[in-house]
């Protein structure tokens, strides 16, 4: 199967495969699409049902969001996808199982109870830091930011190696769990409004870092919440049903 061609190159099925292997894209897409199967099984499994009306009606939806007014349109816009009517229905139906299922495993009890089970992780604090290149000097801005506390985000204009901060007065803004070394974050999220903490070491043991918490953000189930915890609990539940199946990329 050919999926393009430029002049006389022909680019194969084959020849997409190896691409999307040799530059990353060819795992993420796999996972996406064994995603979707095992969610459409579970839907089957469940006794989730489609019916002929919700296929017409999404298929008519598709016609129209496409401009396909006559069915001669139609037939042209499946031969451009290389696929065949029942296909193009399968794939209808797919979605819809998917959708459907998604609605009961996302369903606002399960969000709630997932929110309140494990709302520590949804915290966040804001900080501000400081980044120098020697810890003696990582003290002595320490030490002076101790003295007079409102000097913090002077000190970081004028000391911070930091580009993407040091004119915003070392405002890093708010971080959630997760987000920093496990030895800063153990501190910071034990912290108090307006504590100092540091010189830490970086990563690559270059620079030296100071921190100032500048607020708590205590876990609310908000709108931007709500959407990270509605894909976590669809992750959990789709690994969950994994272990049901015999997985096996060929």
């Amino acid at each position: 199967m050919q999926v393009a061609k430029i002049d006389e190159e022909t680019i194969s099925a084959d020849g997409l495969v190896k691409w999307l292997k040799l530059n990353g894209t060819f795992d993420n897409l796999i996972e996406e699409l064994v995603s979707e199967k095992l969610t459409v099984h579970a839907a089957k499994r469940a006794g989730i049902n489609i019916t002929l009306e919700e296929i017409q009606e999404r298929f008519d939806q598709i016609r129209r969001v496409e401009g396909l007014h006559r069915a001669k349109d139609t037939q042209e816009f499946l031969q451009q996808l290389g696929v065949s009517l029942d296909d193009f229905e399968a794939y209808i139906s797919d979605t819809l199982y998917k959708e459907k299922m998604l609605e009961e495993v996302r369903r606002d009890e399960a969000i709630q109870e997932y929110f309140s089970l494990n709302s520590p992780k949804f915290e966040g604090i804001e900080i501000s830091h400081i980044v120098v290149d020697s810890e003696n000097k990582a003290r002595e801005i320490l030490s002076l930011a101790e003295e007079e506390p409102d000097m913090f985000a002077e000190l970081a204009r004028e000391h911070s190696l930091d580009d993407d901060t040091k004119h915003n007065g070392g405002l890093v803004g708010k971080v959630l769990r997760g987000e920093l070394q496990d030895e800063i974050e153990a501190k910071v999220f034990n912290a108090s409004a307006g504590e100092l903490l540091g010189p830490f070491q970086t990563p690559d043991e270059l620079f030296y870092e100071i921190f100032k918490v500048e607020a708590r953000h205590p876990a609310i189930l908000d709108t931007e919440t709500e959407k990270e915890v509605r894909r976590l609990v669809y992750r959990a539940w789709l690994e969950a049903r994994a272990q049901e199946h015999r997985l096996e990329v060929l």
